[in-house]
């Protein structure tokens, strides 16, 4: 199913927050006026719930397409888009507006200058909010007026404003619901003065480019590199998608015992199983929670059928509020990734069954 209010918000940005790679789901935050004096918020994520939690992003700062015409009015605010082609929706895989190689990731938000996609945002954000001429168009779905509820970041009332600022389409089976064509989200930004339009796209590593023309299901679930800019490396016989069950990874996540029985420190555990035909060599291998904590695997040979129960430990978090999984190779590149529910947590004692 598509997004339920998809369309573009016309507006001037005022104010912005950051919020911290520590949080579960952080966001750039942009406080938005329209000329009727309606306030709205932008919620911009920065960060992936799925693993690798970078996301993808270009910015075009000379930004020309045939679709800029067809905005509506700078300051009108809200504004529903038939999401067909031919008018002023986006479509990432087919508008024709930017190329997936160009495309680079960023952690959500790093010490330093320059070196994170918030301080990306920022930088053209804040020169937005300097400008008193500038328009900001923001792409994605609508939510609000929530009558009679504050702005939990701004403060304003009524609660109001835009997310799903990002492609939404080719989703994971977790988000497959949100999926459908010429309903993508962005940010563009329109500097009169200048003469200049930038355009901000985002994406996540976890979403197919390859997707059905009348869903946006993706239609090849391999098409999720987490380097869309190089080519793919030949399979390892012995590694992921090697001997086995076709697209399987050999090794993969068999379950968990998130909520261990007894009082704190608990003992979580992971099982990995090999289901391929050949023995594999987990030297380098690590875990990674949500958070991209990691602890290595313990190097041995893990032969065919053979299972192995990994302690969750050296800062590895199995939250019992839901939480993900993920199983990195040697070469740093993610195997298999699996989530499970705060419901499913709560079964105390119990471990989590992903491959039965």
């Amino acid at each position: 199913m598509p997004l339920k209010s998809y369309g573009v918000l016309a507006a001037r940005a005022v104010d912005r927050r950051r919020e911290g790679a520590a949080d579960d789901t952080p966001h750039f935050q942009i406080h938005l006026v329209d000329e009727a004096g309606t306030h709205y918020r932008a919620a911009v994520n920065v960060k992936s719930q799925e693993s690798p939690s970078e996301l993808l992003y270009l910015v075009d700062e000379n930004f020309a397409h045939a679709l800029l015409e067809k905005l509506p009015a700078a300051g009108s605010g809200w504004t529903v888009l038939p999401t067909d082609a031919g008018g002023a929706a986006l479509d990432y895989v087919r508008g024709e507006m930017l190329d997936r190689a160009d495309m680079k990731k960023l952690p959500a938000d790093e010490p330093g200058p320059d070196n994170d996609l918030a301080d990306v945002l920022d930088e053209h954000v804040q020169r937005a909010i300097a400008d008193a001429d500038a328009a900001l168009y923001v792409f994605g779905e609508r939510w609000g007026p929530e009558g009679g509820t504050p702005d939990k970041i701004f403060g304003f009332e009524p609660g109001n404003g835009v997310h799903d600022v990002h492609m939404n389409q080719g989703n994971s089976e977790r988000f497959k619901d949100q999926d459908g064509v010429w309903q993508d989200g962005a940010l563009l930004i329109h500097l009169p003065a200048d003469d200049q339009w930038i355009a901000l796209f985002l994406a996540f590593q976890s979403q197919s480019w390859n997707t059905d023309d009348s869903t946006g299901h993706a239609e090849d679930a391999d098409d999720r590199p987490s380097e869309p800019t190089e080519p793919s490396e030949p399979t390892d016989p012995s590694g992921p998608g090697g001997p086995g069950d076709g697209n399987t990874p050999a090794v993969r996540i068999h379950s968990a015992l998130v909520n261990p029985q007894g009082p704190a420190p608990e003992r979580e555990t992971i099982t990995l199983v090999n289901a391929s035909q050949a023995a594999v060599d987990l030297g380098g291998w690590h875990l990674a929670d949500r958070n991209e904590r990691r602890v290595p695997l313990p190097a041995q040979r893990l032969e065919p059928g053979a299972t192995f129960t990994v302690a969750a430990a050296d800062g590895l978090q199995l939250g019992n509020r839901g939480g993900t999984i993920s199983l990195l190779d040697g070469t740093g590149a993610t195997v298999h990734t699996v989530t499970y529910s705060e419901s499913q947590a709560r079964q105390e004692g119990s471990p989590v069954v992903f491959d039965a």
